[in-house]
Parts: C-alpha cells; sequence; structure tokens
C-alpha cells in the first residue's frame, strides 16, 4: 500500500520541486487569472492564451483598459470564457489601484477567506494561490488530486467532493508536505499516473500500489 510518507519520499525526487504550478503568469494578478481560466480546463490549453493576453494586459487596472469583449477575444478557446470574463472583470475592478506590471496582491488578500470573496475564486482556487504564492498549507482539489487520493485509498467513496477530500488528506498526510501536496500529486497525476492509462512501468511508487484499476 502507498503510504503518504512512502509516496512523497519518492514521488519528489523525480520532480522539478522548484516549479510550484505550470500555469503562465508574469505576477500575483496574472496568476490568479490563469487559475480562474484554468477551472474545467487544461493547463495546456490556458497557457495557449495567456502569453499575449498578459503582454497587454498584466494588471487590474490594463486588463479594465482592455475591457471585457478585449478578453474575451482571447480567451474565447477556454471553456466557460463568458462567466470567466465576467468575473475576471469584476475581479480588476475590486483589486485596480496605481501598482506597476510587478503587481502583488495586498497584504489584506493574503488568506483564503479573503480570497474566496473575490469574483471568480471560489476555494479551490483560493487554495492554490495561497499555496502557490505564500506556500500557505492549503490543497487544491482538482481532478488529478481527487483521482490519486481515491486511487491510493487516501480517501473512501463517502468523500465524494474536493472540500470533503481536501479535510481528509490534511488528516492523512503529514504536515511537512501540506505545502506540496497539490504540485507534487497533480504533476504525477499528470504524466504518470494518468486516468486511462496510467504509466505504472516508470512509476516511482509503482512496487508499492495494490490501485484495482492500474
Amino acid at each position: 500500500m502507498i503510504t503518504p510518507d512512502i509516496y512523497f519520499e519518492n514521488v519528489c525526487p523525480t520532480l522539478d520541486m522548484n516549479i510550484r504550478s505550470e500555469l503562465y503568469s508574469v505576477n500575483d494578478f496574472t496568476f490568479a487569472v490563469a487559475v480562474i481560466l484554468s477551472a474545467q480546463a487544461t493547463d495546456k490549453k490556458v497557457n495557449e492564451v495567456t502569453p499575449e493576453l498578459f503582454r497587454v494586459a498584466p494588471t487590474p487596472a490594463k486588463m479594465l483598459d482592455l475591457g471585457i469583449d478585449g478578453l474575451k477575444s482571447y480567451i474565447r478557446v477556454i471553456s466557460f470564457f463568458n462567466n470567466k470574463a465576467t468575473n475576471i472583470m469584476k475581479l480588476s475592478e475590486i483589486l485596480k489601484d496605481t501598482q506597476g506590471d510587478d503587481w502583488k496582491f495586498p497584504e489584506q488578500y493574503h488568506s483564503r477567506d479573503a480570497l474566496i470573496k473575490l469574483p471568480g475564486i471560489g476555494q479551490k482556487t483560493a487554495n492554490v494561490i495561497t499555496n502557490v504564492l505564500w506556500g500557505a498549507p492549503n490543497i487544491g482539489v482538482d481532478t488529478h488530486v481527487f483521482r490519486l487520493a481515491h486511487r491510493f485509498g487516501w480517501v473512501d467513496d463517502t468523500d465524494n467532493t474536493p472540500d470533503k477530500v481536501e479535510q481528509k488528506l490534511l488528516q492523512k498526510i503529514p504536515k511537512k508536505y501540506h505545502p506540496i501536496v497539490n504540485h507534487v500529486m497533480v504533476l504525477h497525476g499528470r504524466y504518470t499516473c494518468k486516468a486511462l492509462r496510467p504509466n505504472c512501468v516508470n512509476c516511482p511508487v509503482q512496487k508499492w500500489c495494490n490501485a484495482k484499476n492500474k
């Protein structure tokens, strides 16, 4: 059986731990926008549109200057782009100020509770933002984390929502790993422990795995 200690001790050395997210961004604001865009979309698809978008709109003020129609013209290939554009513009209106292109979240937003009050930012998005930007021990439960947690038996069938999975993982996984859980499980799930055809031959924890669907 794969225990959390076995998992992280063996998977972490195979990953580039200097990369906390594969989403393209140039500052705190653009990272938040990228995470919003990534909901029900792949990082790869988001990264196809964000470099050009963030070249012209790297701050809330410049996003407002671009306008909602201009924003939509960049992101229309992303799922649910209309709703996401509306939320991003509302977010930009709240965060607009005189900061330069190296935009950073004011300290008042450096917590999950503060972030989830902002448009377009739910608990999973807030967890990812606080974890990547400030190292907070919050676990963003996306499809990869959700799948692997069930596959390894760390959660059970009653843990059928991201919130329930996060709470169980916070109890199950030692605290020293909390800041890297999302990063490690996302990359491992994306490239090795895939949903349909997991690459078990090259998996660093294959010998401990007793998953039924491997």
